[in-house]
Parts: structure tokens; sequence; C-alpha cells
């Protein structure tokens, strides 16, 4: 990237940070070509939390709109959620989730954060997983950090369809289509 003046850095920080908050100061500062205490100052300038303090506020904000299970009950971070539209997450997986002899993240963590995920993006009170079309498309080093994006397709009646897609650095690992169905508490629902 070219030379920056600091008004226009501090603007496209902005921005960058707008698109992913969740970036470091180390990534952010390798990509303007400048140190880490120049990006620690523009974001002191400019009013914006450390990664810390973004991450928290956006997980607080996300979960303040789960309808479908508790906070406790989601595998990985919500980070964002639009009821009803998207939602996203991120998971760091520790060496303990992995095969012993190769590192391999065993594949029930990925599909449990996605299945957790394209259940909270539905808006329901009590929603259930019915079917699932999922490919896992290439494997997971136990340590690396997933980030999984949820997107309703479809919504028909109780039944929504939505598409996770997992990746890693940018590199998809795991698509599954779900169909979820939202049941009524008070009714009961229709067949899942």
């Amino acid at each position: 990237m070219p030379k920056l003046g600091r008004a226009e850095r501090q603007r496209l920080l902005q921005q960058r940070l707008k698109e992913n908050p969740l970036q470091t100061d180390e990534e952010l500062a390798q990509y303007f070509g400048v140190s880490v205490p120049t990006i620690r100052l523009d974001r002191f300038h400019l009013g914006i939390p450390e990664l810390r303090l973004r991450s928290e506020g956006l997980a607080r904000q996300a979960v303040e709109g789960l309808r479908a299970m508790g906070q406790k009950e989601l595998v990985g971070e919500l980070i964002d959620l639009e009821l009803g539209r998207s939602a996203r997450s991120v998971m760091d997986t520790t060496p303990d989730m992995g095969f012993h002899r190769n590192g391999v993240l065993r594949g029930h963590y990925i599909f449990a954060q996605a299945d957790s995920l394209a259940l909270a993006v539905v808006d329901g009170d009590v929603v259930l997983t019915g079917l699932v079309n999922a490919k896992y498309k290439q494997p997971v080093i136990a340590g690396e950090q997933i980030w999984a994006t949820a997107e309703v397709i479809r919504h028909f009646g109780p039944r929504w369809v939505v598409l996770v897609v997992s990746t890693v650095r940018d590199v998809p690992v795991f698509r599954a289509k779900f169909v979820v169905v939202a049941l009524d508490r008070d009714k009961g629902g229709p067949e899942v």
C-alpha cells in the first residue's frame, strides 16, 4: 500500500475495522505499512477500543438477539447476528480437540459450531435441526481459528434453509445446508 497521510490512513482504518472489527493491531500495521504504536495512536484518536473490547462488544450485541438457545449452548463465540437473515461466529480450537496422532481437528467440533450457528440465526423459541447436507472440504489443524458464516436461504412456514460456510484463514473447510424447524412452544409443531 502506498504511504498515506494520517487523515487518510485513519479514514481507511475506520473503514477496515468496520468491515472486520477483529483485526489485530499487528495485522493493521502490516496492511498500512506503519508501526504497531502508530496504529494504536490512530485508534486512540478515533476512539476505537482495543481488540479484546471490540470483540466483547460485538459478542454482547449478538447474544442479546439470540432466541433459539442460550449463550452457553452456542459452540463458538457469536460475533454478529441478524435474526432471520445471517450470523457469524468464531471458534478458537485447542490441541485437545484434535487427534493425538496427527493433530487434525475432530470433525464433530466443526459440525457443532455450524449447527449451533444455523439454529441461532432462526427466529424462533424452539429450533431443531431436521436435515443436513454437509461436506468437509479441507482438514483443520487443532489450534487454528474457525470462522463460520450462516445465511438464511429460504424460509417457508416453520422450516428454514440455512447455509453455513466455515473457513480457516479465508479458506473454506466446511460447508453445510441445514433444514431447521422453528416450533411454537405452546402448540407443538410440525414433524421434524
